[in-house]
């Protein structure tokens, strides 16, 4: 089973980096949810957290050609109407 297809209600995010001059990544996070440290107004609340679920091995020329890459990661994963596969 992928891991990424275990639970139903997931807030995925797609982002890209370049990690050096003109080389792009694409990278997939899920949000997962934390208890703020208790320090005054923060008590009790949660702050949401994004950790890395995929990311790109190679790098693309632009930054519009990792975006695209990432998308079509997602959808491969979730299917085009966001549905988990």
């Amino acid at each position: 089973m992928n891991r990424l297809s275990m639970s139903p209600s997931r807030n995925i995010a797609l982002t890209v980096h370049e990690l050096e001059a003109g080389e792009f990544y694409w990278v997939l996070m899920e949000e997962t949810q934390e208890e703020a440290a208790h320090d005054g107004d923060a008590e009790g609340r949660q702050r949401h957290v994004y950790v890395p679920l995929e990311a790109a091995h190679d790098p693309y020329a632009s930054y519009s050609n990792a975006l695209v890459a990432g998308v079509a990661v997602m959808r491969r994963l979730f299917g085009s109407e966001g549905k988990i596969a």
